[in-house]
């Protein structure tokens, strides 16, 4: 992900500790953030994000469920502060042509 926003021509700074969420990348001067996360642990609705391990699966459905929970809050504080994000899928981003296009249409408007 930051070489393709490099390759598009725009700075970033990483994993600002000053903003909820901490991001993986900033852009400051377009206010735009960007998480990149993992399917399984921040339970996407796909076919990574749906598996459910068999040993210590209390354990593992809490915690997934707490970082749903807490993904969701920090979305909700970037957006009250004005800023816009992008999260960017694990899944998604292995499909690079699509994935490049959303990042395209994420850094323009």
């Amino acid at each position: 992900v930051r070489e393709m926003v490099t390759s598009l021509g725009y700075r970033y700074k990483s994993n600002v500790r000053t903003l909820p969420g901490k991001p993986d990348l900033v852009l400051t001067q377009q206010k735009k953030v960007i998480f990149v996360n993992g399917c399984f642990w921040h339970s996407h609705n796909c076919k990574k994000g749906k598996v459910k391990p068999k040993q210590n699966a209390d354990f593992w459905v809490q915690k997934r469920e707490r970082t749903k929970k807490r993904d969701k809050e920090n979305l909700k504080k970037i957006q009250e502060m004005g800023w816009k994000s992008l999260t960017a899928w694990e899944c998604r981003i292995k499909k690079v042509e699509t994935f490049t296009e959303d990042l395209k249409n994420f850094l323009i408007f």
